[in-house]
């Protein structure tokens, strides 16, 4: 996105229409802002005015200077007034502008595809959203309040200058500035590049920091913290560098407008000194030009500053709005319709699917889960087993075939409805950085206290977390880490229970258990799947043989269908997987 459009597409947080409270704010802040400029360059005036009645016969008469000492009093309390009157306006605006920016992303990238987020790194898309929200606020504030103010105030000084002295001294002033900005402009552009360095060095950075942080116990179950500290450690030295070459490029920078700076200041001194020689300019102009000089110095010193700044926010903006150009995969048709769930129905009609166009994980998938029943998908690991729920959440589309649910195809039906419809229990149920009450009722948030209890309830883990010091308020750790795998999925399927689908997944939902608590969570399971529509993936076939049908998927076909004692008898794939997996079982007691 070019730096225009960037701009552009800043306008409406600018100027929202739909809040006129906000458009409010920014028309006093811009008259604020002019009037503190105003204020600013009648302060030289003042003093100078001083000066020439103090060096005057005028300086006998006591009342003339004390007067002109008070007006210049009030000018400069009048320019930091309505500066701080100017900020207390705008915050309003810019602190809007970053708030509605950002929630915009959060959205955006909560309604992009698991593709997209399986491919991204979480660290960087963090720091991009931070950066770019802030971003914001700085380029709506620099560019209405800095540069525009300094131009303003170059401006009225020129004028001035014109005016009361002499159009050389204007002359001056806008030579100096326009070779400041120039130099400015083109110093900038060069170091930019070294910006961006830096920026990916910090990224990739902080990248690793949180990858490696939230892997903590894999870290150390194979004793890697000194490997992890080499990999951060060569990124660092990554980000020291490009932070070197950015530092030697500002340092250049600077020394380039402090020159411009001090030349246009020596000249306008040594044209001021002269007029004083010649007797066409008093000590009073000799010190408005100083004062002058000096005024525009600060704001034009910090020129530099702010563009690089501006240059800076609007590389950061870029990365984040570029995620507002990402293309959303799944998307809800324009006519799309709230499922309407009848009976509960799931079929899979000829479903053919790869996420990789090359690679096909599905090859035409067909089976039906009536209504209130339990299908088992099996297989070795692989098979496309767990892609199935995949499908049915939507976060995928099939490449053929369809998915249907009480006969209609949930591509034509909102996301919305369609998740509401199903509930899962999956193998690995990570749970937010809260407390337990606010993870089990995040099966629907709108749930009372007393709901939530009875769900916890009903997946046996009232007592367990009764018996915490601070109860359901208990804080569960950085992806449920405080809590064993039994106790996250007792709260993942209270959390299910809690939300009440008409459709179940259980998504090898017992797999990574040891056997004791595998036969509890497996009684909870079937208590839970009581009259609704089950699909369940797993991996254990001795969870499974309740099933109303086994499905036995390979290579992404179905290729043995049928009850467990049914299968057995056709000593086909099926029957050789229970073999393998008895063998083993009985390997392990002994």
């Amino acid at each position: 996105m070019d730096r225009s459009r960037l701009l552009k597409f800043l306008l409406p947080y600018l100027w929202p229409k739909n809040n006129p409270k906000l458009r409010y704010y920014l028309i006093a802040a811009v008259i604020f802002m002019v009037v503190s400029k105003v204020s600013t360059t009648l302060v030289p005036l003042a003093y100078k005015a001083m000066i020439d009645t103090l060096s005057s016969e005028s300086a006998k008469m006591l009342a003339i200077p004390i007067g002109l000492i008070i007006a210049y009093g009030i000018a400069r309390i009048s320019a930091s007034l309505f500066e701080e009157l100017r900020n207390v306006m705008f915050i309003h605006i810019s602190q809007n502008a970053t708030r509605l920016l950002g929630l915009r992303v959060f959205k955006q990238l909560h309604e992009l595809s698991l593709r997209f987020h399986l491919d991204r790194q979480t660290g960087g898309l963090s720091l991009s959203i931070e950066r770019g929200t802030q971003a914001v606020a700085t380029v709506l504030s620099r560019l209405l309040f800095s540069i525009f103010p300094i131009l303003f105030e170059i401006t009225l000084v020129s004028l001035i200058m014109w005016h009361l002295l002499d159009g050389w001294f204007a002359v001056a002033i806008l030579v100096t500035v326009t070779c400041y900005i120039l130099f400015t402009v083109m110093a900038v552009s060069w170091r930019t590049r070294f910006r961006r360095e830096l920026n990916q060095a910090n990224a990739d950075a902080n990248t690793k920091s949180i990858d490696s942080l939230l892997n903590y116990e894999t870290v150390k179950y194979f004793g890697n913290e000194e490997f992890e500290a080499q990999r951060f450690n060569t990124s660092r030295q990554l980000y020291e560098h490009a932070a070197i070459k950015n530092q030697f490029s500002f340092t250049a920078l600077s020394l380039g407008q402090t020159a411009i700076i001090s030349i246009g200041l020596v000249v306008m001194m040594a044209m001021a000194a002269k007029g004083i020689t010649q007797g066409r300019m008093t000590i009073g102009d000799f010190v408005l030009v100083n004062a002058y000089l000096l005024q525009l110095y600060q704001p034009l010193n910090f020129f530099g500053f702010i563009y690089s700044e501006i240059r800076q926010a609007l590389i950061d903006m870029e990365n984040m709005l570029n995620l507002l150009m990402v293309e959303q995969e799944i998307t809800d048709k324009p006519d799309a319709t709230t499922l309407q769930l009848t009976k509960g129905e799931v079929r899979f009609d000829s479903v053919s699917f790869g996420y990789d166009p090359r690679r096909p994980i599905l090859n035409n998938v067909s089976f039906t889960i009536p209504p209130g029943k339990t299908v088992a998908v099996v297989g070795a690991s692989g098979g496309g087993q767990s892609t199935l729920s995949r499908l049915l959440f939507r976060f995928y589309d099939v490449t053929d075939g369809a998915v249907l649910i009480d006969g209609q195809d949930i591509r034509n039906v909102t996301q919305a409805s369609l998740r509401k419809a199903i509930g899962i229990v999956p193998q690995d149920t990570v749970l937010f950085n809260d407390t337990l009450r606010y993870n089990i009722a995040y099966g629907r948030t709108s749930a009372s206290f007393e709901e939530i209890e009875r769900a916890a309830k009903l997946a046996h883990i009232h007592n367990f977390i009764s018996s915490l010091p601070d109860g359901y308020d208990t804080r569960v750790g950085e992806r449920g880490l405080k809590l064993s795998g039994g106790e996250k999925q007792r709260v993942a399927i209270a959390r299910t229970i809690l939300k009440n689908p008409a459709i179940l997944v259980f998504d090898e939902a017992t797999s990574a258990l040891d056997t004791h608590t595998e036969r509890e969570i497996q009684a909870h399971l079937r208590e839970v799947s009581r009259d609704h529509t089950t699909l369940v993936i797993a991996h254990r076939l001795s969870t499974i043989i309740d099933a109303d049908e086994i499905i036995v998927l390979e290579a992404g076909s179905i290729v043995e269908r049928g009850r467990h004692e049914e299968l057995l008898l056709k000593n086909g794939r099926y029957s050789a997987m229970w073999q393998n997996q008895y063998h083993e079982e009985e390997q392990l007691v002994e």
